[in-house]
């Protein structure tokens, strides 16, 4: 699937993944942590998915934009991606809001989380910049669009979906001609222009920008001198190209990467309670639309030391098993049973207790008895013993986050006020 002509553009190249969004739509897994450090798959993070396929793709220098909230991302990046070696020119830097163009603004948009970061990217001299979000799953190989990007003499490459026109509403949403030339790309429109020869399809944006270093650098000056810009790729920087300048659209399906097994090109938004839980329980099928295991295109993350997990009991009504689950480092499934599960690393379930479609992050304990349908639960919750969730719609209403496809989210302010 990978082929490359001459020298690997990617390593001439940064990675610049922006990952400063709350996330607000997740709810409350997002009141302490930005979108692209909320847990996912068993032992990732949103963010180790935009990272990983920079790596895997060849880009050996990344800079990551962090705004709200970004402790527990920045800490998670700092033990996990801090294998960089600056004698191979090899660079990661985390760079947080940090008011260094005015002692009075933060990040302002997109465009501006690069603009304040100029100097520091030309401290690296890549001559092509990658621009990322960090909060989204998939798995693509970004040397291929750099590679597009140069044989087409783009001005900017912007990385697309192919939709259901229908569907589209949500996204940056671009026309093109015969060429995937784009010749206007509008925000959330409510009419979204269709494909060239498939007029039920759009293409959606993906976030994802390629463009040479100055010529960033040049749109992003120009851009900042313009008092009508709210300082956002998505809305400004891209628009002017498209009409100034030469915008290329760059499929997804060119450079998606695919386990032997994956039948379809797999993206997923995770912005949203019930998006998360769906795309979280999709690495449960037999034949995943999602393959951690691909070994030529792993997902890296936080390697945490940690014990095998264990089951233990094996008795009538108290056996501890998991079916159709992915069960983490450090857990102990004690007498419990787990049906179409993810237990994050370091979960306990105790004797008779059981969970059926949960996403249950690190270090829950799970009380005796209880008995869980449908949940995520966040980090760190103990549910007490007994606790039955996903049997009565009007009782988890009240006591939990409960969406209308019955997801509940469980927090830990949530139990506390169980008890109070």
């Amino acid at each position: 699937m990978r082929s490359h002509i001459g020298q690997p553009l990617a390593r001439e190249a940064m990675a610049y993944v922006l990952a400063g969004g709350r996330g607000s739509r997740l709810k409350e897994l997002t009141d302490n942590r930005a979108k692209p450090a909320v847990y996912f798959g068993g032992k990732a993070r949103i963010i180790d998915f935009a990272l990983s396929n920079a790596i895997n793709s060849g880009i050996r220098r990344i800079g990551v934009a962090t705004q709200y909230k970004a402790h527990s991302l920045i800490r998670h990046m700092q033990r996990a991606w801090n294998f960089m070696r600056p004698e191979r020119n090899e660079s990661f830097d985390i760079l947080p809001a940090s008011q260094r163009i005015s002692e009075l603004l933060w990040y302002e948009g997109t465009a501006d989380a690069v603009y304040q970061n100029i100097d520091i990217i030309q401290a690296h001299a890549p001559k092509y910049m990658v621009i990322l979000a960090g909060d989204h799953v998939y798995k693509m190989d970004y040397e291929l669009m750099l590679r597009q990007h140069v044989d087409s003499g783009a001005d900017v490459t912007v990385g697309c979906l192919v939709v259901p026109r229908k569907e589209a509403s949500g996204f940056g949403v671009m026309a093109v001609d015969g060429k995937d030339r784009i010749t206007s790309f509008v925000e959330k429109p409510k009419n979204p222009p269709g494909i060239p020869g498939d007029p039920d399809k759009a293409l959606a944006s993906m976030g994802i920008y390629v463009f040479e270093t100055q010529f960033l650098f040049d749109q992003l000056r120009r851009d900042a001198a313009d008092p009508a810009s709210k300082r956002d790729f998505g809305g400004d920087i891209i628009p002017y190209l498209v009409k100034h300048g030469k915008a290329q659209a760059h499929r997804f399906t060119d450079s998606c990467i695919r386990a032997a097994e994956e039948i379809e090109e797999y993206w997923r938004d995770v912005g949203t309670i019930d998006a998360y839980f769906e795309a979280n329980l999709d690495l449960t099928d037999t034949v995943p639309k999602l393959d951690l295991y691909d070994r030529e295109w792993p997902i890296w993350s936080d390697a945490v030391v940690s014990a095998p997990a264990k089951f233990v009991h094996d008795e009538d009504g108290r056996r501890g098993s998991a079916i159709s689950s992915l069960i983490s480092n450090d857990c102990i499934v004690s007498g419990a049973t787990a049906r179409r599960s993810l237990l994050f690393t370091g979960v306990k379930m105790g004797s008779y207790s059981s969970v059926n479609e949960g996403v249950i992050l690190p270090y829950c304990n799970i009380g005796r008895h209880a008995r869980l349908s449908r949940v995520i639960i966040d980090s760190g919750v103990r549910i007490p013993e007994g606790l039955v969730v996903g049997e009565d719609p009007e009782l988890d209403a009240i006591r939990f986050r409960r969406t209308d496809n019955g997801i509940c989210l469980i927090t830990k302010p949530m139990i506390d006020r169980l008890s109070n």
